[in-house]
């Protein structure tokens, strides 16, 4: 614990401090040194030159500053890599190992060199084996001169040649052994020297002991060739792991240009800044110290820093220092030129002046304090790493001011924004034309009206549409798959099973309805702000609009949800709008679609699209004679914002009206500016209120659990830091950054911002299965064997179904209120997962699924019990039991709800997914009678797949079958194979010892027959179904029996009479590992679909056949039952092992039912299991989470195992505590600050795919399904026995019917889904990529692949026929 303790204020406190530069004991003197100089030398530099010339030098020092310290870098950045490409490249020399130490004679007086010393004295000679370096050390030892003393003769060393030269110096110790180790460690110069001591035998055998130690370690076995020059080279001993401790590795030339580059800015504004004379007295020195650490970390940085991410070296970290100091020093130097010249006109804001000279100075000094205070805040990790910061700040930008969404990555950061300016940049020319056209009191100007109508529908269209560009791109794709362009072969991968989901998130694409919408919705608008109803009506209009929308939004988003809650109010015990499904103990079907959730989708439309649109555009005309850029700013953000998350509109609106329209009408800009700024201030106050509401539950005395021995220590030490607390939950709201305790107790600091998808890097669960694993691994090891791995499909498969319906049911309410970045937790019995909602659009959402373990830990299960559990049935009030009034919560109960940082939002969510049984296959086998009647449907099943097989007649004609099996035809013939049982083999024939044809046919020969009866074709001559032994099908049917029982005892290592390896041999031939040793067996590689299609299948239905035998012991003794049971095992399920990619095929496919045998080995365990999976509706509770909570332990952990490097696996901050699910929130961070089993993609839900939603807001408005609607009903008009039903719907193959009762399901019904083949995998399990559809993520192609489109599409105007359909019907309007 001490030395750990050590090694963090070493790494990362001191290192934090100085920009990477500490002092390494486990590194070599050499090391330690190199960084010290170096370090001394950064800092040391700028006070060599003047400060403070005459102005027009001031650019001159700097520049020469610059260049010193660019050649410099340069110098170091080149050797550096030409080291590195030695190390990769480079010729390693292997050298003869020899005594580095010799001893040298004794120097007698008046020897030459002796300088008169005493000859009693020892030296040690090194020999200089190459003298064309005998210059380039005496040249170094020329850097010693300057602290040499000749008149030092005891505690000195002296350096003496032998050729050519003799000189003599006296140099101290530490700079004789600098140089020295500086010459042996870099290259393999030998120096030509005598080291003589003038000390007495005892120190002279102590130094000889020491001298031989460092000798005998510093010994190479080999060294590198360093070409200097064409036909020059150096011998090199130093290793890559010396050198990447002496210096940070640059892979690219780019990056050590653009390291020197950064490097020479540092100096340059750094410089610029002190001869300006922003610093004085002490901060002269604070200011080259930041100056110093922010070149240091160019070459050795800061790892792991306490804003990085990631364990391990950090790349990107290491540029963070140099361009954030760049950024502060050329922003210093521009508010000081702009205050000072005075040019920019200010303007006032609500009293406050902006870019004034005063304001704009006071920015400079707040940035000059800003920069000295750089070691303090990057040790404390208040600032990210450049990439996070930039998408941080053009995220926020985009949605402070523009109102835009969150993003997903840089670049779609970027794209938003750009996005964003341009529309922006195109609404401020048509609002700077209007506002400068004469205006008539009564009329509204025409160039105002079109002004108003292109905001409306621009912000409508920029609202619907996802801020990842790679949807953009793919419609792009799809556009050219409609023209005909031919693609490359591998832009359409065959698909092993069809997965639905694509075409059903084709016709939710929103492009062709905005074609429609964009332009009815601006024509509309249009005509309303040319009708002068905004001038006409007021002020009553506007008091009669603010009314309506506080009214409409208290109802849609506080009323009904606390109504529909498990909770409502904490206080009432059962939700009182409840659901079908409430009641039910097992759901058995969809969710059903209730009037009060109609009831919320149609207020939410009618909010959206109507209420908040009037209010703007009433703003617009009541107030269209201030700034043009606010108002187009101002327009188009509260436009996006309410058709996007209009659930807390209605507090701002509210707010806003009282405030600036009564209490303070002074103050007020316009209502207008006024909506906008108190939009971006309540943002940051509901931050603020879920960050102090997480603080006040996670340190609730009463309920807090003490993790550690630390979490004791720190409670009673926070308490008198409660304002310091109050202050950094201003700080972290203000600036998005997360509010973390410290190692999970009850201290709290402020993290780096961070964007709302939290995670830097985009980590994604990578499945191991036959597809991505070597053969002998899968034969071997069969790492893809554990529990999470086989697992993980689950969620994969809850990913989809949530990406089919999320945004449906969160627009029918069924989720509660929601907004960008919230959390919530889907629980049912083994199915723990957390969802993180990130982008939220008009009718999209983008969300992340983290899967929690199946088997969690202890403290996992308690919060899982927390949250499952129900507190109806709690009477306690204080310390006795009174009980309760009826349908509401005791005080106790009511009291803890309000107390935690969680709530139930729903009890019985319905969703699609599996129900998993596993089954002990060892209790199945235990017995040799069980082990008997699988083995009895193991040879059936193989009947039954020759007989069935269309190869049939090809095998009973071929001659190396023939030939193979003709010994069987003998009347005496027996395998008496050791595999062969008495117990296990019903055909086993005791009197011969072993399996005869005549014992076989007497079991299997009526089921041969029945199975040849049922082929659907007979071509086999009458001879084939008789019974007698030399009936060529009968002999085929032996002879694979045979082979397959004979494969299942070799796998089984020839001991099958034993339970263990009667499993380990059948857990090996179900996942396709048939090994053929027999020579008598080799006949079936004539052809590989003997295996292939015949034995392998048959071993998997065996077990299916096996399970069933449990519950209908003789039904199968039919061979009619029998046949039909294969058939339909065949047709429903899927029976594969879970490591052959067609299992998760089949799974994201919805295949109705599979089974599989998993061999378990976990924790000690050995064991097989039977998993069956069964697709039904599963239901889930829905926790919604606060969303500070999980944002402030996710950093938590990240600064903890990736700064701190705490490596314990309990420690305290994964401790359960119940008020906050810190184990659950903890367990679900990236891999490996957490542990979940499946992290999927950032994954988009369209509402227009959602059943539910259509049968309520109708089909989509296309302009495919217009000319639809319109050929119907004119063909409906013409025609007189025309169907007038037909007519009425309106909408072709997309119309939907508004009664609900005929659309009750969310998602296709099992029986119209594409089921797959079975498919069985081959004696060599595939090595290839699995064929399998990708999951349709954000981060993807969003199922939006030309190879979805195009399957099964055979002309253009087949695909014509199948149009994109919009995110909900808009035709409200």
């Amino acid at each position: 614990m001490g030395s750990q303790a050590l090694q963090i204020l070493r790494q990362g406190v001191w290192a934090s401090l100085t920009g990477g530069w500490y002092v390494d004991p486990h590194q070599s003197t050499f090391s330690n040194c190199f960084h010290l100089y170096l370090w001394i030398f950064l800092l040391a530099f700028p006070f060599l030159l003047p400060f403070s010339p005459p102005n027009s030098k001031h650019l001159v020092v700097a520049g020469v500053y610059c260049a010193v310290v660019a050649a410099f870098f340069t110098v170091i950045k080149a050797v550096n890599f030409r080291l590195h490409a030695m190390f990769d490249l480079g010729e390693i020399v292997e050298k003869r190992q020899a005594s580095l130490i010799t001893d040298a004679p004794r120097l007698e007086e008046g020897d030459d060199g002796s300088g008169g010393h005493d000859g009693n004295q020892h030296g040690y000679w090194w020999r200089f084996p190459n003298p064309n370096g005998i210059l380039f050390f005496y040249l170094l030892l020329l850097l010693a001169l300057a602290n040499g003393d000749p008149n030092q003769s005891n505690q000195s060393h002296v350096f003496q040649t032998n050729e050519p030269l003799d000189i003599s110096l006296h140099i101290p110790v530490n700079v004789a052994l600098f140089i020295y180790f500086l010459i042996r460690m870099m290259f393999d110069l030998n120096p030509p020297l005598c080291l003589q001591f003038d000390l007495d035998h005892e120190s002279l055998h102590e130094s000889h002991e020491n001298t031989l130690m460092i000798e005998e370690k510093a010994k190479p076995k080999q060294y590198y060739r360093f070409w200097v020059l064409p036909g020059k080279w150096l011998r090199v001993r130093y290793d890559r792991l010396a050198l990447l401790a002496l210096l940070d590795r640059n892979r690219s030339v780019g990056e050590n240009v653009f390291a020197v580059v950064l490097a020479s800015m540092v100096a340059f504004l750094g410089f610029l800044l002190l001869l300006e004379g922003f610093f004085r007295d002490i901060w002269v020195f604070q200011f080259c110290l930041v100056i110093a650490s922010c070149q240091y970390s160019l070459l050795k940085s800061v790892q792991p820093d306490a804003a990085s991410p990631m364990h391990g070296h950090n790349w990107v970290i290491v540029y963070s220092r140099p361009v954030y100091f760049c950024l502060c020093c050329a922003l210093i130097w521009v508010l000081d030129l702009t205050g000072r010249s005075g040019h920019l006109q200010p303007f006032s804001l609500y009293g406050v002046t902006f870019f004034s000279a005063h304001f704009l100075l006071c920015a400079r000094d707040v940035l000059i304090v800003f920069a000295l205070c750089f070691p303090v805040i990057f040790l404390f990790g208040l600032l990210p790493q450049v990439n996070t910061f930039l998408m941080c700040l053009l995220e926020q930008v985009d949605m402070h001011i523009f109102g835009g969404t969150a993003t997903t990555s840089p670049l779609s950061s970027l794209y938003s924004l750009l996005r964003s300016v341009l529309v922006a940049s195109l609404l401020y020319g048509f609002c700077l034309g209007a506002i400068n056209a004469p205006w008539e009191h009564p009329h509204v100007p025409v160039l105002f009206s079109v002004f108003c109508g292109l905001l409306l529908a621009l912000s409508y269209h920029l609202s619907r549409q996802s801020s990842d560009p790679v949807i953009l791109w793919s419609v792009y794709l799809y556009s050219l798959v409609l023209h005909g362009i031919p693609k490359p072969l591998y832009f359409f991968p065959p698909l092993e099973i069809k997965d639905p989901l694509p075409g059903k998130l084709r016709d939710s694409v929103i492009f062709h309805s905005d074609l429609v919408m964009c332009p009815l919705m601006a024509v509309i608008t249009f005509a309303i702000s040319a009708s002068t109803v905004f001038i006409a009506l007021q002020p009553a209009l506007s008091y009669i609009l603010y009314m309506v929308a506080g009214v409409v939004g208290f109802l849609t988003h506080y009323l009904l949800p606390q109504l529909r809650k498990q909770l409502p109010w904490f206080c009432l015990a059962h939700p009182v709008l409840r659901s079908r499904e409430y009641s039910q103990f097992e759901v058995r079907d969809a969710a059903q679609l209730m009037w009060f959730e109609k009831l919320y989708a149609w207020l939410q439309c009618v909010e959206k699209y109507v209420i908040y649109p009037a209010v703007v555009l009433n703003s617009l005309t009541t107030e269209a004679h201030g700034r043009a850029l606010f108002i187009s700013l101002a327009g188009m953000k509260l436009l996006r914002s309410s058709f996007c998350a209009p659930s807390l509109q209605y507090v701002t609106l509210s707010f806003t009206a009282l405030f600036f329209l009564f209490d303070y009408p002074h103050f007020s800009e316009t209502f207008l500016l006024d909506y906008f700024f108190m939009s971006i201030l309540f943002s940051k106050l509901w931050d603020l209120l879920y960050k102090l509401r997480f603080v006040l539950t996670y340190i609730a005395p009463w309920q807090i659990t003490w993790g550690s021995a630390f979490h004791a220590f720190a409670q009673p030490f926070a308490v008198p830091h409660s304002a310091m607390l109050f202050v950094q939950a201003v700080f972290s709201a203000l600036f998005s950054t997360p509010l973390n305790p410290v190692l999970g107790s009850a201290v709290f600091v402020t993290s780096y911002t961070r964007p709302v998808k939290f995670w830097e890097r985009d980590y994604n669960t990578k499945r191991v299965d036959h597809s991505n694993t070597r053969l002998a691994t899968q034969l071997d090891r069969n790492p893809g064997a554990d529990d999470n791995n086989l697992n993980s499909i689950f969620y994969e498969h809850l990913t989809r179904s949530l990406q089919h319906s999320l945004c449906g049911d969160l627009l029918l309410g069924r989720w509660g209120n929601y907004t960008t970045g919230d959390c919530f937790i889907l629980a049912s019995d083994y199915l723990n997962a957390l969802v993180h909602v990130i982008e939220i659009g008009n009718g999209l959402v983008t969300f992340q699924l983290r899967g929690l373990e199946f088997r969690g830990t202890y403290c996992q299960q308690r919060e899982v019990e927390a949250i499952t559990e129900g507190v109806e049935e709690d009477e306690g009030c204080c310390c006795c039991e009174p009980g309760h009034l009826p349908h509401m919560l005791s005080f106790n109960a009511a009291f803890g709800q309000r107390w935690l940082a969680w709530e139930v939002a729903a009890t019985k969510y319905v969703l699609e997914g599996y129900s998993i049984s596993d089954n002990n296959a060892a209790s199945m086998l235990q017995v040799f009678d069980l082990r008997k009647i699988l083995i009895t449907y193991y040879v059936k099943s193989i009947i039954f797949y020759v007989s069935r097989s269309p190869k049939l007649e090809e095998w009973l004609a071929n001659e190396t079958v023939q030939e193979a099996l003709r010994p069987c035809l003998g009347p005496a013939y027996v395998d008496s194979d050791p595999t062969f049982n008495l117990n296990i083999d019903e055909d086993y024939d005791h009197r011969a010892s072993g399996v005869t044809p005549t014992a076989f046919c007497m079991v299997y020969l009526d089921w041969i027959q029945y199975c040849n009866s049922r082929r659907p074709t007979v071509s086999v001559p009458s001879h084939v179904t008789d019974s007698e032994r030399d009936s060529p099908l009968i002999t085929l049917c032996f002879g694979l029996c045979i082979l397959g029982r004979r494969a299942l005892g070799t796998a089984s290592h020839s001991m099958s009479a034993s339970l263990e390896p009667f499993l380990y041999g059948l857990h090996a031939l179900f996942k396709g590992d048939f090994r053929i040793t027999s020579p008598r067996d080799e006949w079936v590689f004539a052809d590989m679909d003997l295996l292939n299609r015949v034995v392998a299948p048959g071993v998997r239905m065996s077990l299916k056949l096996h399970q069933d035998h449990f519950t209908s012991p003789d039904e199968y003794e039919d061979p009619v039952v029998l046949y039909d049971a294969i058939t339909a095992n065949e047709e429903k399920m899927l029976i594969s092992h879970e490591g052959d990619p067609v299992w998760r095929s089949a799974i994201l496919a919805n295949m109705p039912s599979l089974l599989a045998l998993r061999h378990v080995m976990d924790d000690g365990s050995d064991e097989y299991k039977i998993i069956m999976l069964n697709k039904r509706f599963l239901s889930f509770r829905v926790i919604k989470v606060n969303r500070e909570c999980v944002r402030g332990l996710w950093a938590g952990q990240q600064q903890e195992l990736v700064f701190l490097r705490n490596r314990n696996p309990e420690r305290g901050s994964i401790q359960n505590a119940k008020q906050a699910l810190r184990n659950m929130i903890n367990s679900s961070c990236d891999q490996p600050i957490g542990y979940p089993i499946y992290v999927s993609p950032l994954t988009t839900s369209y509402a227009g795919g959602h059943t539910q939603l259509r049968s309520v807001w109708g089909g989509p408005v296309s302009p495919h399904n217009i000319y639809t609607w319109l050929q119907k009903g004119c063909g409906a008009g013409c025609n007189s026995g025309g169907n007038i039903e037909d007519s009425d719907c309106g909408g072709g193959s997309t119309s939907i019917s508004n009664n609900p009762a005929a659309h009750t399901t969310q998602s296709t019904p099992a029986s119209s889904l594409p089921l797959p083949q079975p498919h069985f995998t081959s004696i060599h399990p595939p090595m290839g990529k699995p064929r399998t559809p990708p999951l349709t993520t954000a981060s993807d192609v969003h199922c939006l692949t030309a190879a979805s489109y195009y399957n099964n599409v055979n002309t253009v105007s087949m695909l014509i026929t199948q149009p994109w359909n919009s995110l909900c019907n808009d035709c409200v309007l």
